[in-house]
């Protein structure tokens, strides 16, 4: 493993850690993850995807989806109109239909395009509706949380080079003053 692959490891595993004492994921929740694979190595976002990254950050949401039992969406860039890579059963299961394209690294990205190839049954879908999210390298994946989204902070503000954001989501207040949440 070389030292990029270590530190990205060692990173996003702290991150999961933190993200999950904010919400514990488990077996039914969807975490979304958008990735500048460029970003994390010092590039302009979708100019140097790297397989070596997108391998890093894949093998350790792997761990965390045996670990957790959560599933996993890999949000493709703009090219792809930012579809998102799910296996075909959590497609089938949500009710998500499968649209017809398969991620490169030039009309995708390098993480789509390899998580697209190590998934089981891999299809895209256009949008998801996520319990959680994680944004290495400003990929925007906020149309892709439930409504209401909630910021998790973490000690570690990057992967690599690229800037991480984390979010949570939760149900929708309503009621005003007289309403009992608990």
């Amino acid at each position: 493993m070389s030292k990029l692959s270590e530190t990205i490891t060692f990173s996003l595993s702290k991150l999961l850690e933190d993200l999950h004492q904010a919400k514990s994921l488990t077996t039914g929740d969807l975490l979304v993850i958008g990735t500048s694979t460029s970003e994390v190595i010092g590039e302009h976002i979708g100019t140097n995807g790297s397989e070596e990254v997108a391998t890093a950050i894949y093998q350790t949401l792997l761990a965390y989806k045996e670990k957790t039992g959560v599933e996993l969406a890999f949000q493709c860039c703009e090219h792809l109109n930012r579809a998102l890579v799910v296996e075909a059963n959590s497609a089938r299961t949500r009710g998500y239909e499968p649209v017809s394209a398969v991620p490169i690294r030039k009309a995708g990205g390098a993480m789509a395009e390899y998580a697209f190839s190590q998934m089981n049954s891999p299809v895209l879908v256009e949008s998801i509706r996520a319990d959680a999210g994680i944004d290495i390298g400003d990929t925007f994946i906020g149309m892709h949380l439930r409504q209401v989204a909630v910021p998790v902070r973490s000690q570690i503000k990057e992967i690599g080079a690229a800037h991480v954001t984390m979010a949570i989501t939760r149900p929708k207040l309503i009621g005003g003053i007289r309403a009992v949440y608990e």
